[in-house]
This record gives structure tokens, C-alpha cells and sequence, in this order.
């Protein structure tokens, strides 16, 4: 159960990148001769009388997503939206103290369950919080480039 509730991660480096590399080179030739979006991409296995895996095609999408990043020698990590996150997990994943979430949360500004005495919170409530947070981050920026043009500093 605990895997469910912290995703999979893969660390950096944990894959070879070339391995990556050919494996996400192949997927992408095959989805781009195979345009219909609601086929089931269906794979052979190495040894012919196994049964096919059968895939949707989104699945396939995701995982070239992922191997793209491993290619590049970065890390992923798969977390399921409806996950529940401690605050100190959520407190990592926007580069927060746990104490400034903490108020984030009393403030309600991210939504959050108490389990016993215990908040709990959803990886998709974090992430639509970031979201939030990085496009009014950006309008603040984009109103002091409009002010230091309109000034002349530009």
C-alpha cells in the first residue's frame, strides 16, 4: 500500500541513458506511424509464445515521456493524483519548509485532511498549488519588465 500512496521513483543514473535513448527512439517511430489516439498498442515479447501485452495508447505516451527523461540522464518519478502526501512530502516537492506549508494550509490555501491528529494532503492539490504559484510568480515578473520599460531601465 505504501507504494501506491509515494509513487515509483527511478534515480538518476539507475537507467543507461543509451538504453533509454534506443528504447524511446523505437516507441516514437512506432506512435508516429500509428496516429490513431484511441488504438491499444499491442507488444510482442522476445519470445513468441508468450501472449501480447496490450497497452493503451496514452500508457505508451507516458512511459516515452519518462524514458526521455531518463535518457537525459535525469530522474522520474510516477505518483498517482489522488495520492496523500505528509506535510513534510509535500513541503519537498515545492521546496518548502514544513513550517511555511504548514500556514500555507491553516491560510487555505491548499486544501487538507486531518488524519487523527495528522494533515494529510493530495499530490494534485500540491501540484495545482504550483501551478498557481509559478503563473503568478511569472505575472509578477512580466509587471516589473513592463515597469522597467515603461521607466527606461530596459
Amino acid at each position: 500500500m505504501a507504494a501506491a500512496t509515494e509513487g515509483r521513483k527511478i534515480a538518476p543514473g539507475t537507467v543507461d541513458a543509451g538504453s533509454a535513448q534506443r528504447a524511446l527512439r523505437r516507441i516514437r517511430d512506432y506512435l508516429a506511424h500509428s496516429t490513431d489516439a484511441t488504438t491499444d498498442i499491442t507488444i510482442l515479447g522476445e519470445h513468441g509464445d508468450d501472449d501480447p501485452l496490450v497497452l493503451p495508447r496514452a500508457t505508451v505516451e507516458m512511459f516515452a515521456t519518462m524514458l526521455a527523461a531518463l535518457a537525459n540522464g535525469q530522474g522520474v518519478q510516477l505518483m498517482p493524483v489522488n495520492a496523500m502526501l505528509t506535510t513534510q512530502q509535500a513541503a519537498d516537492m515545492l521546496n518548502v519548509s514544513r513550517p511555511y506549508l504548514i500556514g500555507l494550509l491553516e491560510r487555505g490555501e491548499i486544501p487538507f485532511e486531518l488524519v487523527g491528529r495528522h494533515r494529510r494532503v493530495t499530490f494534485n492539490d500540491v501540484m495545482e498549488y504550483k501551478r498557481k504559484d509559478d503563473r503568478d510568480r511569472k505575472a509578477a515578473a512580466d509587471s516589473l519588465t513592463s515597469l522597467d520599460e515603461e521607466l527606461g531601465l530596459l
